[in-house]
């Protein structure tokens, strides 16, 4: 062989050999778990993550009984989490990752219940639902259940026999005002129910109410549905009902308060330590500011929902009718996490229009919000709307 030849072959084999490698590399660089424990730990691991590494494989190799390494990987970011002391912060894995981002449904009639002495009391019965359209009503009380009578069974049994496939009935015994009627409804797949509403008549004045159980993805839209609904048919004044609502998207409590606040009135400031301050401004609504409005809220009234309530305070575009609000002053990200889990973690605080943040310093829960109308005992009772309608009666005169 000429020495031309050896050469070439020479810087052949060279070439193969340096592509070979390189494929290697980047095969182990997205199989790392194939690499030897001190190869991973030198070529993977940084030296702030490196004991964590050799730990999960100390653990996983010699510890008495069989330990998945996933297990354990969890069990790390849990802990680091944990860490935190901050109620709001939290690991998801990747299967409660799809849950959370997946869209709630259940399969019923549309209606939010509470166990009551003769059943099942109606707290809500939620738009464009079964229930809805078989002319059912908040207060009213399901005392039977295809035949069998609710008063001596709990609650998750009650509700479960009110549950069934969808496209099958259920039979139900209804109480209104001392009097009872039957009536047959078929169930329904329904969406996570957002919005309730209703018009509701005190002292001969019409009065609009809308109960908006979440701020999820497109829940401004069915407020605004509702709320021009009850407006087209004589609605005087609206009650706008927090109770219970723990939040959501700050994004959809920008465009609800929108319709109510002008344009460019603060809704919410933003400030966090990796972040820049953000404020959140009202897109401009069309709601008359002639229409008095009533925000009732209580404990469970949070974040989203505090955010909405505050700014309508601060404005003076709303009264506030209920007990104090939750009282959480921060928020959260939902950040993706490469093994298909994610991290909901606490970024920054949230000031109201005037300055006011409601947390209690960091994590802790603060005061809230003070109601100007303060409901001492009931507010999650009919007892709470029914003050509300009277505040709101009171402002029209």
């Amino acid at each position: 062989m000429s020495a031309v030849r050896r050469q070439v072959l020479l810087v052949a084999l060279s070439i193969a050999a340096v592509l070979g490698l390189l494929a290697l590399g980047l095969w182990l660089g997205g199989h790392p778990e194939q690499l030897p424990g001190f190869l991973r730990s030198a070529f993977v691991s940084g030296p702030k993550v490196q004991p964590i590494d050799e730990s999960i494989e100390i653990i996983t190799k010699s510890y008495y009984r069989p330990v998945r390494e996933r297990s354990l990987l969890t069990a790390s970011i849990d802990g680091m989490v944990a860490s935190l002391h901050d109620p709001y912060s939290d690991y998801l894995s990747p299967s409660e990752l799809k849950s959370f981002e997946k869209p709630s449904t259940f399969t019923g009639i549309g209606v939010s219940v509470r166990q009551a002495k003769q059943g099942l009391l109606i707290l809500h019965v939620f738009n464009e639902s079964p229930a809805m359209r078989a002319g059912l009503q908040a207060g009213d009380v399901i005392v039977k259940a295809d035949g069998r009578t609710l008063s001596a069974l709990p609650i998750d049994e009650s509700v479960n026999l009110i549950k069934g496939p969808p496209g099958s009935d259920v039979q139900l015994e209804i109480s209104r005002e001392g009097r009872t009627r039957a009536v047959t409804i078929t169930r329904e797949t329904i969406s996570a129910p957002v919005v309730a509403s209703e018009m509701r008549t005190y002292e001969h004045v019409k009065l609009g109410w809308v109960y908006l159980a979440s701020f999820s993805e497109g829940s401004h839209g069915q407020v605004a549905e509702a709320v021009h609904s009850l407006l087209r048919q004589g609605a005087r004044g609206l009650v706008l009902d927090l109770r219970g609502n723990g939040g959501g998207l700050v994004s959809e409590a920008q465009l609800i308060a929108s319709l109510f606040l002008a344009r460019g009135d603060v809704i919410v400031t933003t400030k966090g330590r990796a972040q820049p301050t953000v404020v959140l401004r009202a897109l401009g609504g069309n709601i008359p500011t002639s229409i008095p409005l009533v925000v009732l809220v209580d404990e469970g009234t949070a974040s989203a929902s505090e955010i909405l309530t505050a700014a309508l305070q601060d404005d003076h575009r709303a009264t506030v009718v209920g007990t104090h609000t939750y009282g959480k002053g921060v928020f959260q990200e939902l950040e993706p996490l490469a093994n298909g889990g994610g991290l909901k973690i606490t970024v920054g605080e949230y000031f109201t229009p005037d300055g006011r943040n409601l947390g209690g310093g960091g994590v802790k829960r603060g005061a809230g919000i003070t109601p100007e109308v303060q409901v001492a005992r009931g507010v999650d009772t009919n007892h709470g709307l029914q003050v509300a309608l009277q505040t709101l009666v009171s402002r029209l005169r």
